[in-house]
Formats: C-alpha cells, sequence, structure tokens
C-alpha cells in the first residue's frame, strides 16, 4: 500500500512540475510577444517594459491564445503598424519555441 502511495505522490509531484513549466513557457512567450510588438510600435524602453508586463497580464483574461491574439492586433492596429492576425499567429508560434528553448534548453 505504501508503494502506491508513494506512487500516488510521485505522478502528483510530476504533474504539478510540469503544468509549471507550461506556464512559465506562455508566460516567457507572451513576454517575449511583447518585446517584439514594442519594437514595432517603437516604444521606449520603459514603455516596452510596461508593455510586455501587459501582454503577459493579457493572457489572464480568457483561456487559450485569443486575448492575446486580440491584445496584439488592437494595439497594433491602433499604432499603425501593418500587420495581420495571420502575422500574430506565426510569430506566437516561433515565440512558443523560442521560449521553451530558453527555458528548457531545448533546439
Amino acid at each position: 500500500m505504501t508503494d502506491f502511495r508513494d506512487r500516488e505522490r510521485a505522478e502528483e509531484a510530476h504533474f504539478a512540475l510540469e503544468e509549471e513549466t507550461a506556464f512559465r513557457i506562455l508566460a516567457r512567450r507572451n513576454r517575449l510577444l511583447g518585446e517584439w510588438a514594442a519594437g514595432l510600435m517603437h516604444l521606449t524602453p520603459e514603455e516596452g517594459d510596461a508593455y510586455r508586463k501587459a501582454v503577459v497580464q493579457a493572457d489572464f483574461e480568457e483561456a487559450g491564445d485569443e486575448d492575446v491574439i486580440r491584445k496584439l492586433l488592437g494595439d497594433l492596429t491602433g499604432a499603425k503598424v501593418d500587420v495581420s492576425e495571420a502575422d500574430i499567429r506565426a510569430k506566437l508560434a516561433e515565440m512558443a519555441i523560442e521560449a521553451r528553448r530558453q527555458l528548457l534548453g531545448e533546439v
């Protein structure tokens, strides 16, 4: 019985670690997206820092990526940057790979 409980605790710990890692990757991805968008909008370093944080915060509005895409598309369009939703989705995928590489050392 102890072996079963030990295995159960180990699986729970592993699941918790995987969830934390996934959260950190998403937060890093969103920060990188914010950095990209801030550059396109020619924000000052201080404005860029605040913007990166705002993009990370936007991801807490609803499940999935639509809230982040909506924020970026609205902000970039408002700043008269010629960017499409497809461009943002492509950059989102690219930054997800980069965030994973940065946090886990994977290529």
